[in-house]
């Protein structure tokens, strides 16, 4: 199928999903994540869900990187040029809610792309190969670019993959894994 199907497709299966659904998958995910040699590192970029949209609810996993006594970094999101800028979760971080609702520090401690070891990335949908359907916008294909060639790339999914992405680009950056309720993939 093509991205642009599979978009309006799972956005229309994640928005069935109740509340109750929605974080119970999310801990299915959060545990599942436990499971994984993943946590051997030091800076775990996370996103912020955006709860109107039945996003994962990553704070789960939040807890966990902070729990590992890890560095927790966020990303905040410039939509005039379609980049994202990290920064370093501290006690002083102040939030602030951006334009498509989604939380993300104000300012604070930039953390460079380079230094990132672990990446979880935001989907809608993913297939058999580690290609991903994001919302359409590059925001994350334009950043893990910049990323390290060894950052570890985790997709995280309340469905299982499809067989495939029918129109995947080659500036599409492709996951090392991806974590769902029922199974962890690797690629």
């Amino acid at each position: 199928m093509l991205k642009k199907d599979l978009r309006v497709l799972f956005k229309t299966k994640r928005n069935s999903l109740s509340e109750n659904d929605c974080k119970e998958l999310s801990l299915e995910i959060a545990n599942r994540s436990l499971n994984m040699a993943i946590w051997d590192y030091t800076n775990y970029h996370i996103f912020f869900p955006i709860e109107k949209n039945n996003e994962i609810d990553t704070q789960l996993i939040i807890q966990i990187i902070q729990g590992k006594d890890k560095n927790v970094v966020l990303p905040k999101t410039n939509f005039n040029d379609k980049t994202i800028t990290n920064y370093l979760l501290t006690d002083a971080t102040l939030m602030t809610i951006n334009e498509q609702g989604i939380s993300e520090p104000d300012s604070g401690i930039k953390i460079n792309e380079d230094q990132i070891d672990l990446v979880f990335v935001p989907l809608l949908c993913f297939d058999k190969f580690g290609d991903r359907v994001g919302y359409g916008g590059g925001y994350y294909d334009r950043f893990l670019k910049k990323c390290s060639l060894k950052t570890i790339k985790i997709g995280l999914s309340f469905f299982e993959p499809i067989e495939k992405i029918s129109d995947v680009f080659l500036q599409d950056i492709k996951l090392d894994y991806c974590i769902t309720p029922e199974k962890t993939y690797k690629f």
